[in-house]
């Protein structure tokens, strides 16, 4: 069954604006269930942890409901793997220091050109405390694509800790996790996926990809400004956390510094319940993919990110087509739809990037320009100085006749100027 995109697009209140949302990259639209479940819990439930009274319990109960629905969209073996914190570059941090520990002077770290900061400037700052050697990936420059023999090449000095991407937010590029993940544990390193740009566009299973690390964003698909971070739990509980004394001494509260973001994180329910709403309505073709797999929440929010991702192939190729139509214009990253998410980056001849940001923001089409934080990326392609690319990025609330209205004030713009 195809999604029936006025049903989708009245989940959420802010597409009544009259724009063209296509800045999702940096942060989706949030659904309807997400603005309810965080009222309620301001109405409801609002309090600490722990309390021996009815609204604190309400509170617990909550979040780990939350927990469990997370640990399901992303195919956890239990919710202690689940550890909420402010955003993926806080957690990303806060475990690296962690995993430093256990680190020795003259140890190797892989890290990838590919990826956006919070998976490298961790592990560069692990690196120079611990008198480690990093070991960059490289990519295609022509066609966006990880080089494989770059990575091969790098687990020959026996990385104790590989990061590296699912999908790239600068360029859309989506990595071969699973045989990386392989490749890297048969070199005896841990594995750090950053899953943030991926996660809204497909669906996600940290035990068939068999990393030990994977962290992602709920307000990239549809949540509250959260993070996420998923750890086998051996590892969890192995490693030393840097809390205040009195806290748990168990995953994940060990790794869960302070007072959490409670009403955030019964938003991110909302979230999920909003991706299991669209696989129970939108997903049953998709049941046999994933039946006799996944419990029912765990099979209906895959239901639901896989009829989002058929939905997106048709979105990325209407893209392309666009942006190949547009004489002067340079799309950075893979053109196969089923190799890359619908984020694209680009330049266009005559144009800075701010600039045109700014002229398509008039028109109330609302994309980014720069780096987006994924440095490497626009230093390797030589663009840094040149204020990085436009990134347009879709998700499977946008329409074709959006994809158009940008190709048409593209062309406009180029015109008038």
């Amino acid at each position: 069954m195809s999604l029936d995109l006025d049903r989708i697009r009245a989940q959420f209140p802010a597409l009544q604006r009259d724009a063209i949302f296509l800045d999702n990259p940096g942060g989706t639209q949030v659904a309807q269930a997400c603005i309810d479940r965080t009222t309620e819990y301001y109405v409801e439930h609002n309090s600490n942890r722990g309390g021996a009274f009815a609204t604190s319990r309400e509170s617990d109960r909550v979040i780990e409901n939350a927990r469990q629905a997370m640990a399901d969209m992303l195919g956890a073996d239990r919710r202690q793997e689940i550890v909420f914190g402010p955003n993926m570059t806080s957690l990303t941090l806060s475990l690296s220091r962690s995993i430093a520990e256990t680190l020795t002077e003259g140890g190797n770290i892989v890290v990838t050109r590919l990826d956006h900061d919070a998976n490298i400037s961790p592990w560069l700052h692990v690196a120079e405390a611990k008198g480690c050697q990093i070991h960059w990936v490289d990519f295609d420059v022509e066609t966006g694509m990880l080089n494989l023999d770059s990575f091969e090449k790098a687990l020959e000095y026996k990385p104790k800790l590989v990061a590296f991407g699912y999908a790239s937010n600068a360029l859309g590029t989506i990595n071969p996790v699973k045989e990386m993940v392989d490749m890297a544990h048969a070199a005896g390193a841990l594995v750090f996926i950053d899953a943030v740009q991926y996660a809204p566009h497909g669906p996600l299973d940290v035990q068939e990809i068999g990393c030990d690390f994977l962290a992602c964003s709920p307000y990239k698909f549809f949540g509250p400004h959260l993070g996420v971070l998923y750890g086998r739990y051996d590892l969890l509980e192995s490693l030393n956390a840097y809390k205040v004394r009195p806290a748990p001494k168990l995953p994940p509260g060990k790794f869960e510094t302070g007072t959490q973001n409670h009403e955030g994180i019964a938003g991110l329910l909302g979230a999920l319940e909003y991706l299991q709403w669209l696989g129970q309505e939108f997903g049953g073709g998709y049941a046999d993919e994933f039946n006799g797999k996944h419990k029912e929440r765990s099979l209906e929010l895959r239901q639901g990110l896989a009829v989002i991702r058929e939905y997106e192939y048709e979105l990325s190729r209407a893209l392309m087509d666009v942006f190949h139509s547009v004489p002067g214009l340079q799309l950075h990253g893979p053109t196969n739809e089923k190799e890359r998410v619908p984020t694209f980056s680009f330049t266009l001849e005559g144009w800075r990037p701010r600039k045109l940001a700014e002229a398509l923001g008039e028109k109330d089409i609302f994309t980014w320009n720069g780096n987006y934080y994924a440095l490497a990326v626009t230093e390797r392609l030589g663009l840094e100085e040149q204020g990085g690319m436009l990134r347009v990025g879709a998700v499977h609330y946008n329409t074709l006749d959006e994809v158009e209205t940008l190709g048409e004030t593209i062309y406009k713009l180029m015109v008038k100027d």
